[in-house]
């Protein structure tokens, strides 16, 4: 069991081990669950798929396909070789 102590302001530090095992990094949302007996349930807000994958486009463009992504990928690697 690891402690941590509440500070002034209600919150409290994840240890680092926790917070790697759970794959958390700032800004990441947590929920917290009081069960009848009384125990604190910690558990990460999971993100819907669209959500995370939508991080890759760009608003107003359309999807690439993974051919678009290899040709990209091609592209570059002949520019960077010398």
């Amino acid at each position: 069991m690891t402690t941590s102590t509440l500070t002034t302001k209600g919150q409290i530090t994840i240890p680092k081990h926790i917070r790697e095992r759970l794959m958390l990094h700032a800004g990441d949302k947590l929920d917290f669950t009081l069960t009848e007996t009384g125990d604190i349930l910690l558990k990460p807000v999971t993100r819907r798929v669209d959500e995370v994958f939508g991080r890759l486009g760009r608003p107003g463009q359309p999807a690439l396909t993974p051919a678009d992504m290899d040709a990209a990928i091609q592209q570059r690697m002949a520019k960077n070789t010398p």
